[in-house]
């Protein structure tokens, strides 16, 4: 069985700062015994305003908050699942909101860029986001192979979207990573369906990092991270507060149940 971590911050607009706590929970979780570990959403800047992004955004494979990833994971012999950070676009104003993947020896192996964009104004407060406004939305599904299985990537508000993750699915996902930055009353009404939903008809595990409490800018993140498994039980969560919440896969487990149970061959649409 392998350990995977989840990992829980409350950033903001000190990327330094930021980063010593990626640094210090890293750590913990390769202390802890995780072969990988997913940092959230926005990990390295939550700025005042949302285009404050466009300033700090890195360039393709090069720039302070990757080369500080690549050199922790290689540090530690740990895969690192960072979250999203702005990553420029050639051609465009707007940054992609980029989840980049970095093996133990600390090479980026894979990226995927946010698909599904927060433009909505939220139900019962006056809380309104545009992030099209400066970032680009991806376009494509994007899978890996890391110690603890097959990963399908996503982002946040993409856990809305069955779909991308049937596609995922497809191409032979085993577990699916949502690191995100959820308010407090989406949170608070569908962050834990809609995690165990996405579990469950996949029959993959799932691993949702999340920002948590008051940010410089005022705004407020849900957190509750947590990690489910391939049957929509919850193996841990951290409901507020930095920190680390583990859990150990059990693939021989999984694949018995996606043999004896096997929803996933039953689709006819």
């Amino acid at each position: 069985m392998t350990t995977v971590a989840a990992v829980q911050m409350t950033s903001g607009p000190d990327v330094p700062a930021n980063l010593a706590v990626v640094d210090r929970l890293l750590r913990a979780a390769a202390e802890a015994g995780a072969s990988v570990a997913v940092l959230p959403e926005n990990f390295a800047f939550m700025g005042l305003r949302d285009a404050d992004k466009l300033q700090v955004a890195e360039d393709p494979g090069r720039g302070p908050v990757q080369e500080a990833i690549a050199g922790l994971a290689a540090s530690l012999r740990l895969w690192v699942i960072a979250g999203t950070l702005p990553v420029r676009v050639e051609g465009e104003r707007r940054v992609a909101a980029a989840s980049l993947v970095f093996d133990a020896e600390g090479r980026q192996v894979a990226r995927y860029d946010k698909i599904h964009l927060f433009d909505v104004d939220v139900p019962g407060r006056a809380e309104s986001h545009r992030e099209s406004t400066n970032i680009r939305p991806g376009d494509q599904v994007v899978t890996v192979d890391t110690p603890a299985g097959r990963v399908g990537l996503s982002v946040c508000y993409d856990v809305r979207f069955p779909e991308l993750y049937r596609r995922m699915a497809a191409e032979g996902a085993q577990w699916l990573v949502v690191p995100a930055a959820f308010t407090v009353p989406t949170g608070r009404a569908h962050w834990e369906l809609l995690l165990r939903a996405r579990a469950v008809e996949n029959l993959a595990f799932v691993v949702a990092p999340g920002q948590s409490g008051v940010h410089a800018s005022g705004r407020e993140t849900y957190g509750d991270s947590m990690i489910v498994d391939h049957w929509g039980e919850v193996l841990g969560r951290l409901p507020q507060g930095e920190g680390i919440v583990t859990a150990r896969f059990d693939l021989d487990a999984q694949r018995r149940v996606r043999e004896s149970f096997p929803a996933l061959s039953h689709r006819r649409l």
